[in-house]
């Protein structure tokens, strides 16, 4: 079971931008008391990495993130380069939230016990209006010409009704175009990285060294793999493109660009 770390608090130094994730520094106090004869930790530091997609969800900016309370959840990795990882101990973010702060906390309690006293008044005056406007009703007769033409309009009405399935039945039957922006040529979905299945006679292989690395290059400079992996449709397995596979490992690709092959 992979060691789980929480990290509540804000950014002690400024946003780093790399191709795909985002990192930034924590810090938090230490244990106030230690065993006796060991010395005390006065605060432990950490560098936070987070994908940029669940990073922009927050809405979080370059300078909101000093000022901004922030709750972390990851684990600990020692897979970063130290020229990017300065604190202590690098953290692998899973989950990334802003905490409310305590006056936007009063401010939606105090909104929350208005609200029920507007709501329990806006009835009854609705209610009038309703009474009003069928006492009118029932006082203005309906004379011939105008019921005549109520009658044609519902009667528009129902031929309409019975014309739009068929509509939607057509628009149901045209396929819609698939895209798939910024996607190697031929690729026909994108699937989790995690759904992948690899089998047994992959794993016991290894990539040409110097023909991985160009591959890692290619990512790393337009953002994509140079080809789709090759997976069975339904089981997920992998079929071909296992280099490709290492490769969105190594840069850790949420989601990968795949071609199925049909089981026979």
């Amino acid at each position: 079971m992979p060691h789980k770390i929480t990290l509540t608090g804000s950014a002690t130094g400024p946003l780093r931008e790399y191709d795909r994730y985002v990192a930034f520094d924590m810090r938090e106090k230490g244990s106030p008391s230690a065993p006796k004869g060991l010395k005390k930790s006065t605060f432990i530091s950490y560098t936070v990495f987070v994908a940029k997609k669940a990073f922009n969800k927050t809405g979080l900016t370059k300078k909101s993130i000093m000022h901004e309370k922030i709750l972390i959840q990851g684990e600990p990795t020692l897979d970063i380069p130290i020229d990017e990882c300065p604190g202590e101990v690098g953290v692998i973010c899973f989950q990334i939230t802003v905490l409310p702060n305590k006056n936007d906390k009063e401010k939606n309690q105090s909104d929350a016990k208005k609200e029920p006293k507007q709501e329990a008044s806006a009835p009854s005056q609705e209610q009038k209006n309703k009474e009003s406007t069928k006492q009118q009703e029932e006082q203005v007769p309906v004379s011939q010409p105008v019921a005549n033409e109520q009658k044609k309009e519902a009667e528009t009405v129902q031929l309409e009704a019975k014309e739009a399935p068929v509509q939607e039945e057509k628009a149901e039957a045209e396929p819609k175009p698939k895209t798939l922006p910024n996607q190697p040529k031929g690729t026909q979905d994108l699937v989790s990285f995690d759904d992948i299945i690899v089998p047994e006679a992959f794993l016991t292989t290894r990539p040409n060294p110097e023909k991985t690395q160009k591959v890692i290059n290619f990512v790393k400079r337009t953002g994509r793999l140079d080809e789709p992996l090759t997976i069975e449709k339904g089981s997920n397995v992998l079929k071909d493109g296992y280099r490709r596979y290492v490769v969105a490992k190594t840069v850790k690709m949420d989601k990968v660009p795949v071609v199925y092959e049909y089981q026979k």
